[in-house]
């Protein structure tokens, strides 16, 4: 048998983040091609975990070096690039024939620059992208054997802006097993929703724009009311909590599924960040149209119809908000929209017996492999020369 070693930044929170559902996923896929699957992480969240096997690590200490030599893995899998700086140079060094792959979950170095320009209100330009999470993040893709990517959209700027080698890229996002169509009718639906965990910044940022577009919406509909959830909701986001306006802040949500089941939209109006976005993958497959931004959306369905209203202007957002949440006709429309989005672009089946090819190409071709990706050997050779010695110093620091 087979044996994946995941290491991870944090341990999976599917219920919560949608990395964790993402991590997840990976997890199953490897599972269904009959691999041993150990998940290593020096996080402790352990509450509201996925039950897997995990085995905790530390970081910066030579314990690591004993623990991978005896998993002795043919595949180990970085959640992130920062695990991999913390560890892709032992694993190098004490299992250099195990495959090297990273998770990006998005490009960092991405929502970061949309982030620093949300916060100085211009738009992104080109050398916004080349901040200092770029120049890690890009290393830590070159240094890997392949590298998995979210967003179609990222796929394109790492490939023609960046000129990144496809060879150590591969394409895979969310995964849809075939689904039956959501039988709660529009009718017997109420309320709005929203939804996002607020450890991630563009949520909270979500929430305080929804809390200025609500005021709109609700003096068209006076009866509807936004429920607002999500997980490590801190004391800012219940001061937004208003009963008289409508605006309720409910926290961390049990189950999602039985969640969008009861509500008539989802509102997301995303100011920034990367990646797919899984509230509204979500809500596609559950049968609850939405209302998003342009970054909300993008990646996410090609030129096929959206399923609800793509707008940036509040004002439209508000108009189409209140167009969906009173038109049966138009709320059904956006459902079936959904299901031709998760069928042409989110089908796993579209993606699993290619991931699988490339896997064995890289196995079978590995020296030949890292030689052609002639930057990445170079980008390991000098992290060997000075992570790997600043870790060693802060082991024997540590030892003091």
């Amino acid at each position: 048998m087979k044996h994946l070693v995941i290491i991870g930044l944090v341990i999976p929170e599917p219920a919560s983040t949608a990395a964790g559902h993402r991590m997840m996923q990976l997890i199953q896929l490897f599972s269904e091609a009959d691999y041993k699957i150990t998940f290593l992480t020096a996080s402790n969240n352990i509450e509201f975990s996925e039950k897997i096997e995990i085995q905790k690590i530390e970081i910066n200490s030579e314990s690591f070096d004993e623990k991978i030599k005896e998993l002795n893995p043919d595949i180990v899998l970085f959640d992130r690039y920062v695990t991999e700086e913390q560890f892709g140079w032992r694993v190098s060094e004490n299992c250099p024939t195990a495959i090297k792959i990273i998770d990006t979950e998005d490009l960092h170095f991405l929502r970061e620059a949309r982030r620093k320009a949300f916060v100085e209100k211009k738009e992104v330009n080109n050398e916004d992208f080349i901040n200092d999470i770029f120049k890690r993040e890009i290393a830590s893709i070159l240094r890997c054997d392949l590298s998995l990517i979210i967003s179609e959209f990222e796929y394109q700027l790492l490939t023609e802006k960046f000129k990144i080698n496809p060879d150590i890229l591969f394409y895979i996002p969310f995964l849809t097993e075939k689904i039956e169509k959501n039988k709660t009718a529009f009718k017997e639906r109420r309320h709005f929703v929203s939804i996002g965990n607020f450890l991630h910044e563009p949520n909270w940022q979500t929430v305080l724009k929804l809390k200025s577009i609500w005021k709109n919406i609700r003096k068209q509909l006076p009866d509807a009311e936004l429920h607002i959830y999500g997980a490590y909701a801190g004391e800012k986001v219940f001061q937004l909590h208003n009963e008289k306006e409508g605006f309720l802040v409910k926290g961390r949500a049990d189950n999602v599924e039985s969640l969008f089941n009861q509500y008539k939209i989802l509102l997301a109006p995303i100011p920034f960040g990367a990646g797919l976005k899984g509230k509204l993958w979500e809500s596609m497959q559950l049968g609850l149209p939405n209302v998003t931004s342009s970054m909300g959306a993008e990646a996410m369905h090609k030129d096929l119809p959206w399923n609800g209203f793509i707008e940036d202007s509040d004002e439209e957002f508000a108009e189409k908000a209140i167009e969906l949440y009173e038109n049966e006709s138009v709320w059904n429309q956006a459902n079936e929209n959904a299901f031709e989005i998760l069928n042409q672009i989110f089908d796993k089946e579209l993606y699993v017996n290619q991931f699988w090819k490339i896997i064995s190409k890289i196995e079978i071709n590995l020296e030949k492999h890292r030689t052609e990706n002639y930057l990445g050997k170079i980008l390991l050779h000098h992290q060997l020369n000075s992570t790997k010695y600043m870790s060693r110093w802060i082991e024997e620091k540590n030892k003091k």
